[in-house]
């Protein structure tokens, strides 16, 4: 029976789809003479020599965008658009701004797009739900760098690689990871901020070679396997989106939630003719304006053209698309502010909508640096409508408490500071709103210019001469342990988790130098020891609902002790928790600590217990403390506590 060819008009998806006989196409050139479809039918070794045709021509459909249906295509066929300018303009061979995949040869950005179905990944996760918003302990990391291999061999990781270390990501404890930028972008390196092709995923983070894939195979069925799941073949993983849909779904398998993060104020810097910039040839003077476009320049790009109605749904439908056809469970949201000051307000209040239409469960972060930090989670139309943001405020107050505290015993430590950025920031509607973190990709990035890290990492911050010193390892410690029973949604870096104390890089011409310490575990206690620390620590976060509630005081801090007293709990529940955090560089005894309530208290974590762990003589309190009627506190109980020298006691009612 001979199929009739589907009908093609305003409602047809953009891009390539794949349809039975063929694929429909369709694309947003509105100021073009004509949009052609070329493949691989058309062109030799080079596509540069190509010669659209009559029966190659996509049809005008009344609201800017060309579509028509091409007969014979399959799963991989190579294709471009040839796109001819308005009068005055120019023509010539154009990526897809909505292709799944990009051919890796001929290399980027002469490489073709291939046609690849929304829906040939078998999914294992149809159990998962991802955590709720104020249960997240994120952990951000870059593919490329974070499988930190043999610093003799420079090249990137790619997701397969990641998916190797999912068992690590599982016992740590984190419930979601935040990827950096995994869309195409231009170069053998980069942080993923100058992306170039919005729907597909970066080619350096993909596995070509057969006899690599198969072993990464063998890893992936290994872990679906444990899980009671069929195996994959070799084919369902040859593609480069359907790795990074493994990647995701074996996330969620192992209890991990995906974040992806998507740069929405501007595209990358490559543009190339074949790019989104030039994409319909419009002859508007020397300086090439572009249809998606502003001529405002940001981070070596350019900034969309929000008053663009077909540049807000391209940005929306990346958004959904990454959510839908990749499972992903939030969206961490580039620059916001830089969306802001270009007139982006109203785009903001659409995608921020549409997405929590398609998927309610993912959360939408956003990074905005403007005086008014609370604007992006303010419900529209008095706010962007985002549901967290990032914080920096117990950032800066934690780092500057441990610059201070390595000045010695008699420096004095601002813990007044630290006791302030505890608190929800004025005007966020919840305190889970904000994510918190210490370190993070910008902050400990290390920078050519200055030769040196923008912001050195924990470890480093606390002891600048020796950051595995007990100094070091002790004042980490108070910091991290303070982050992760803090208000707010907090976040680690990559290596943050054992004690890394090398800032990080993407440029694997400098490989060796900015590795992440991986192989050192094994054989590095200081490494080993805080590896557990932050295990038990984020353990401790997810048995205890009142760290990750709305329930938050500093009841007590005496700077001269260097002595800070936080209490959480669940409102309307109780179920108490008091964290007693000390940078004295001196064990105390008898120390009196204000509590909520009188009786008995258990200490449930004691971090001397992890110098060296496990510390069989730690300073503590033998499990319980008893709170008594006191007056001149806070509270109207107090117990007498001994707090370990540059440690953190943690106690349940």
């Amino acid at each position: 029976m001979r199929l009739s060819a589907p009908v093609v008009g305003p409602y047809t998806p953009m891009g390539a789809t794949l349809v039975p006989g063929g694929a429909t196409f369709r694309t947003w050139a509105p100021t073009a003479r004509s949009v052609h479809v070329v493949t691989d039918a058309h062109v030799d070794a080079d596509w540069s020599r190509c010669t659209p045709s009559d029966d190659t021509r996509l049809a005008p459909l009344g609201d800017g965008t060309w579509g028509g249906f091409v007969p014979g295509i399959t799963d991989g066929t190579p294709y471009l658009f040839w796109i001819q300018g308005p009068e005055g303009g120019s023509e010539g061979l154009k990526r897809d701004p909505y292709a799944r995949e990009l051919a890796t040869c001929p290399e980027f950005p002469d490489c073709p797009c291939l046609v690849r179905p929304a829906h040939n990944y078998p999914w294992h996760d149809a159990r998962w739900r991802p955590p709720p918003f104020h249960e997240l302990i994120i952990y951000q990391l870059h593919v490329g760098v974070f499988w930190g291999a043999d610093p003799e061999v420079p090249h990137y990781g790619t997701f397969l690689d990641v998916v190797a270390r999912i068992p690590h990501l599982r016992d740590l404890g984190v419930t979601a990871i935040q990827l950096l930028p995994i869309q195409e972008y231009d170069g053998h390196f980069g942080l993923g901020y100058a992306g170039l092709d919005y729907f597909s995923p970066e080619m350096l983070y993909q596995v070509e070679d057969q006899a690599e894939l198969a072993r990464h195979l063998v890893a992936v069925n290994a872990l679906l396997a444990k899980h009671g799941q069929a195996p994959l073949t070799l084919a369902e993983l040859v593609t480069g989106p359907n790795q990074l849909k493994c990647l995701i779904d074996l996330c969620h398998l192992n209890g991990i939630a995906v974040i992806l993060d998507l740069v929405f104020n501007h595209a990358g810097g490559g543009f190339g003719d074949r790019s989104l910039y030039f994409y319909d040839r419009q002859p508007w003077g020397d300086d090439n304006r572009s249809l998606y476009f502003t001529d405002k320049g940001w981070a070596g790009g350019k900034v969309f053209a929000y008053w663009q109605a077909p540049v807000r749904q391209f940005l929306i439908d990346n958004a959904c698309f990454f959510l839908t056809e990749y499972r992903a469970d939030g969206i961490r949201y580039d620059e916001v502010t830089v969306i802001h000051e270009h007139g982006g307000d109203p785009f903001c209040r659409d995608l921020t909508s549409t997405v929590r239409y398609v998927k309610p469960a993912a959360i939408q972060i956003a990074e905005y640096w403007n005086w008014d930090r609370a604007y992006p989670v303010t419900k529209s139309p008095d706010g962007l409508g985002f549901d967290a943001a990032l914080g920096d405020r117990l950032r800066d107050a934690l780092r500057g408490m441990l610059a201070e505290a390595s000045g010695g015993a008699e420096a004095h430590v601002r813990l007044d500071r630290v006791a302030e950025a505890l608190l929800p920031p004025p005007g966020f509607p919840a305190a889970w709103t904000v994510v918190q973190c210490l370190e993070n990709h910008d902050v400990v990035r290390w920078d050519y210019d200055s030769h040196a890290p923008r912001a050195p990492r924990v470890a480093a911050v606390a002891d600048p001469s020796h950051p595995h010193s007990w100094y070091g390892r002790s004042r980490a410690r108070v910091a991290t342990a303070l982050l992760l029973t803090a208000p707010g949604i907090p976040m680690l870096f990559m290596g943050q988790e054992i004690l890394e104390a090398r800032p990080w890089h993407d440029d694997i011409r400098f490989w060796s130098q900015f590795l992440i310490g991986w192989n050192e575990v094994d054989h590095v206690r200081a490494k080993r020891d805080f590896l557990r620390f932050v295990q038990d620590l984020v353990a401790l976060r997810r048995q205890h609902p009142a760290l990750s509630s709305e329930g938050v005081r500093v009841p007590q801090v005496h700077e001269r002790d260097r002595v800070l007293v936080l209490h959480r709990w669940v409102e309307g529940e109780g179920r108490d928790v008091v964290v007693v955090a000390s940078v004295n560089e001196q064990a105390l005894d008898h120390y009196p600590v204000t509590l909520p309530w009188p009786g008995r208290w258990r200490e449930v974590f004691n971090s001397d217990v992890y110098d060296p762990f496990p510390n069989v003589a730690p300073v503590g309190n033998f499990g319980a403390i008893h709170a008594d009627p006191a007056s001149g506190f806070a509270y109207p109980f107090a117990a007498r506590m001994r707090l370990p020298a540059n440690g953190v006691i943690v106690l349940t009612r």
